[in-house]
């Protein structure tokens, strides 16, 4: 890998943790495609790793549970001919992914009312529309 890959702050991705492997990809390549193992498949032992603070591994168990197994979130790469690129691409989603799923929970809204002046003047709208609509019809010609 080429850098490391930071989920968020000062907390990045262990190089020791990622799993790598690879094989044969259904992607492009042409007669290359035969005898290069391009596509790649990243694993990120979530459950046990030590990378991450204690909250926010609970938060990503929690929001990736039905993306894991065994406590272990994949992630496969094959748009690429280079194997080189692939990883990086897997890296990067995997980061992603990490960062996404260790986020804090949004603020809760807190309920506005809607001010008067604008509900009237929608009120108000509306009603010259259907004036509008209603001149249209051609009832009182005689």
């Amino acid at each position: 890998m080429s850098a490391p890959y930071v989920i968020r702050g000062s907390v990045s991705l262990p190089e020791a943790e990622l799993m790598w492997r690879f094989s044969r990809s259904s992607g492009p390549g042409g007669q290359h495609v035969n005898t290069s193992d391009s596509q790649v498949e990243l694993r990120f032992d979530l459950g046990r790793t030590t990378a991450l603070p204690p909250v926010w591994k609970e938060r990503a168990l929690e929001r990736l549970a039905g993306r894991l197994t065994d406590g272990v979130v994949t992630v496969r790469a094959s748009e690429h001919r280079s194997q080189w690129r692939n990883r990086e691409t897997a890296a990067v989603r995997l980061a992603s992914l990490l960062a996404e799923a260790t986020a804090p929970p949004p603020k809760p809204r807190r309920a506005t009312r809607i001010p008067r002046g604008i509900n009237e003047r929608r009120l108000r709208q509306k009603k010259q529309r259907g004036d509008t609509k209603r001149g249209r019809s051609g009832r009182d010609w005689h």
